[in-house]
């Protein structure tokens, strides 16, 4: 059984990698955008899910990740691909100085600092005009590279993905776990939690790093409020949550599902998405709470390693 799985993921990685050889301008940039989803919901996945604290403010590190590789790449010349690791290599400064002092917050108060981060950072680029452009944005050089972004995306969500199941079949991700069940115990027994949490940040804050700078090079102009939307923490949450936090493939599952769901109603029902998506959320969240791989795990006993 697994390694007919093993083969079939093997034939989707040559078929996704095959894709924009006959794939339309169209079906290329959705699978992009599918790609960014996937990374964001399972780099959400990695602090949220395995330590059970609750981010509201990760889209922060996907707009630090944006200016970054916008201002290396539109005022210094950079090489796009190498303004957008350096974007990743800021997030996780980003997260480094943020975490430090807000992971020592339990429950709500960390939920509710992190929120705040995000509007600090909206705040702090819409000041400094010279280097971000401030409200009116910042312009990217024009560059038509969907296809190379196309493979660079799909990585990064090869490679989180790949990450999140080193994590949870370690002794790292056991730790995690043990720090989301009760983290008084887990300091009872002698995990230094604040340690194990701060790396399970640093490591989630890369990949929407460099995810941001891939999206700011592919649309070529950005601008704070289209960097920084709680809406898009909101969705890298219920996709995670949809699928299943603290697995695998709860992300993946949950991202490709909500957003093929979301493709579909916008193209049929324009000015009713958002309500039928949000309306579907909230039945979701209501009824199944451990996302679909959580009930699966919990109805036919299923490893934790899917």
């Amino acid at each position: 059984m697994t390694r007919w799985l093993l083969a079939g993921f093997l034939v989707l990685l040559v078929l996704l990698a095959l894709y924009p050889m006959q794939g339309t301008g169209y079906g290329i940039r959705t699978m992009l955008q599918l790609f960014m989803w996937i990374a964001l919901a399972q780099s959400w996945n990695l602090i949220s899910g395995l330590t059970g604290y609750v981010s509201f403010g990760h889209v922060a590190f996907f707009g630090m990740g944006a200016y970054t590789a916008g201002i290396l790449i539109g005022k210094l010349g950079w090489p796009w691909l190498l303004a957008c690791l350096a974007g990743g290599v800021m997030a996780m400064v980003l997260a480094l100085v943020i975490g430090w002092p807000c992971l020592r917050l339990k429950g709500p108060y960390f939920a509710i600092a992190m929120l705040g981060l995000n509007e600090v950072l909206r705040v702090i680029v819409s000041y400094y005009e010279g280097l971000t452009g401030g409200g009116s944005g910042l312009s990217l050089p024009t560059l038509h590279a969907s296809v190379p972004i196309y493979y660079a995306m799909g990585l990064v969500a090869l490679l989180v993905t790949a990450l999140t199941y080193v994590i949870i079949t370690s002794r790292f991700g056991l730790r995690l776990m043990t720090i989301r069940e009760d983290e008084v115990a887990a300091e009872a027994m002698g995990i230094d939690t604040f340690r194990y949490k701060l790396y399970a940040f640093l490591l989630s804050a890369v990949a929407p790093g460099i995810v941001g700078g891939l999206a700011a090079r592919d649309q070529g102009y950005i601008e704070p409020t289209s960097v920084f939307p709680l809406i898009t923490t909101i969705t890298m949450i219920v996709m995670a949550l949809f699928g299943g936090k603290g697995t695998i493939w709860g992300p993946v599952l949950g991202a490709v599902l909500l957003f093929t769901f979301q493709e579909l109603v916008w193209a049929r029902f324009i000015y009713l998405h958002q309500l039928l998506f949000g309306a579907i959320i909230v039945g979701v969240v209501l009824l199944m709470p451990r996302g679909i791989l959580g009930v699966l795990q919990q109805k036919y006993n299923l490893p934790r390693t899917i």
